[in-house]
Formats: structure tokens, sequence, C-alpha cells
């Protein structure tokens, strides 16, 4: 009988750790970013991960789940998205059985992160893995004596095999920014994806399905995340670490908060999954 494996190893030169349960369902995280890079669930990859992305310890990863924080896109200085995904996190947790597993993954302000952003915080990202099933949680302490405020995602890359046959179920009645059109309705179901797709979704309260080919993949997210985005960049979008055709392998369904920033005072925590 298979047993439960956990190992470091090198992934593109950076530093991972590879975990596999006794099913086969396996996932591997960086320390670069706390980036969750794969997981493999039934034997199929779940995450879109681009050939064409950049590994060297700096830059942003395209693909798998970037931790965003303290700032979704550009709404606001910081560099887009933050800071967090592109600095190096150390392990903090590990639990490993035949059927459970958990790793956690820990980031404290300091000279790294005070170039950008003059505030003290501890950011812990927790993966839980069973069969089937994969969990990110996010959570946050201000360790400062002032409170400050941020916004953020889980920006999870699903794989999918093309993208013009797959359907989104769960956003329906849902209010919609398009931010393609700048334009405010109501979300639709199924959405279908044919051209450039970036639109934030009020999150709803009941899970979303991903469908595909005849298969369905369950995606949930916590109430403490406001919004949900939904981001395809379409064929004719230009991406320098996205190859010709990559649009087509992948579908960012993200738990989200980019509407309003959360405030937390000193002392407080916040926790998303």
């Amino acid at each position: 009988m298979a047993e439960a494996v956990l190992r470091h190893e090198a992934f593109r030169g950076q530093p991972s750790i590879v975990h596999t349960l006794a099913n086969g369902d396996s996932l591997r995280v960086l320390l670069h970013g706390a980036h969750v890079v794969s997981w493999v669930a039934g034997g199929r990859e779940r995450l879109y991960l681009s050939p064409a992305s950049v590994f060297d310890g700096r830059s942003a990863i395209r693909g798998g789940v970037p931790v965003c924080f303290p700032q979704f896109n550009m709404r606001g200085s910081l560099p887009k998205h933050g800071f967090v995904r592109n600095l190096s996190w150390e392990l903090d947790q590990r639990v490993l059985d035949d059927h459970l597993g958990r790793l956690a993954l820990r980031l404290v302000d300091g000279p790294a992160t005070r170039v950008f952003w003059p505030r003290a915080f501890e950011a812990r990202l927790v993966v839980d893995m069973s069969p089937g099933v994969l969990q990110l949680t996010l959570a946050l302490r201000n360790i400062d004596t002032r409170p400050w405020s941020f916004t953020g995602a889980l920006h999870t890359y699903f794989a999918v095999d093309e993208i013009a046959q797959v359907r989104l179920e769960g956003l329906q009645g849902q209010p919609e920014w398009d931010a393609v059109a700048d334009r405010h309705a109501t979300g639709t179901n199924p959405l279908r994806f044919e051209a450039e797709f970036d639109r934030v979704y009020h999150a709803a309260r009941e899970p979303l399905r991903l469908r595909e080919a005849g298969q369905a993949l369950t995606i949930a997210q916590s109430p403490s995340w406001a919004q949900t985005v939904v981001w395809n960049p379409g064929r004719d979008k230009i991406l320098s670490d996205l190859p010709a055709g990559g649009h087509a392998r992948m579908l960012c369904v993200e738990a989200a908060q980019v509407m309003h920033p959360v405030p937390l005072a000193p002392g407080a925590m916040w926790e998303g999954w």
C-alpha cells in the first residue's frame, strides 16, 4: 500500500516542497511567494502553470495560486498585486498522514517588505490537502501599533483543456463589474469565455461549478472574501510570460477583496480561504 510522502526539492531552480497522499494526489508549493504551482487530484493536474513563466526568485510567477497582498492589481501605490508573491517565505508547520496533510508558510515584515509598505504584519498561508480537495487559507495579523488596511486575492489559475468549452456556474444574479467594458451588470448563468474576460462579482453564497467535457470542479470561498474575480486574457492579449495559445488552457477564479479595503486594528487578525 502506498504511503504519504513529503520531500524538499528544487523546481526550476527554486526551493519547493512536494506533498503526496497515499492515493496519489499531490501538491507542490514554492518558498518563493508561498506559491502553490501544482495540485494533482484524481490523476489530473488542476492548476495551470505557464511554461513561459520566469523563475528567478524575484519575479511573480504566472500560474498556480499567487498570493496577492496587501494590494489587488493596481488599486493603490504598491507594485501590482502587492509584494508578498515576490518574496521568500519560510516553512512554519507541516502535518502529514496518508489521507490528510497540512503545510503552513509564514512571512513577517522586515527590510524587504518595508521598502514597499511601512507596516508591521504577519502573513501565513495554510495549505490543506485531502483526497480530491485542496484548501488555501490566508491568515493576516496586524502586529503594528497603528491600524492598516488591505486588498488582495488568492489568484487561482485553474487548468482547462479548451477555454471555449468551459462553463462556470453559480454567479447568476450577482452584481458584476466588467473591467474590459467598464460596465456594471448582473451575472448570467453559465459564464462562457470567447474573448478577453475580466469581471468582478459579489461573491455568491453557494459554491461555483467549473464544467468542461462532462467533468465538474467545485470552487468555494469563505465569506470573508467579498468578491470573486473571473479572468481570462483571451487570444489577443499579449503577455510576455504566457505562450501563444496559453489563454486556452486556463481560467482564473479568484477569492478576492477588490472594492473596499479591509481595516485591521493593532493586534487584530483576519482569515480567508
